[in-house]
């Protein structure tokens, strides 16, 4: 049995900015969460260089970037940054 997907929350500022994206943009950024939820450490750590860093990630498609923090004994997500160019 493989376990449940993380929990996902958002940081105020990420917050505000969901609020302002468009629903295109939105339904892409669920789909995002959705993948990281399932598996935390897919995609790629913020700073590769910080050793103590590795529950910082960030997610990228197209114009769209989110930053995330695993928070491993709670089993959450919480999304630091989200980022739209367009």
């Amino acid at each position: 049995m493989s376990p449940s997907p993380y929990a996902v929350r958002f940081s105020a500022p990420a917050a505000k900015v969901l609020d302002a994206l468009p629903e295109h943009v939105e339904d892409t950024m669920w789909d995002v969460l959705d993948a990281a939820a399932g598996d935390p450490w897919g995609f790629g750590q913020w700073n590769a260089e910080d050793p103590e860093g590795e529950d910082v990630r960030y997610a990228s498609v197209g114009q769209l970037s989110l930053t995330y923090w695993v928070n491993r004994p709670m089993r959450r997500l919480t999304v630091l940054n989200i980022v739209w160019l367009g």
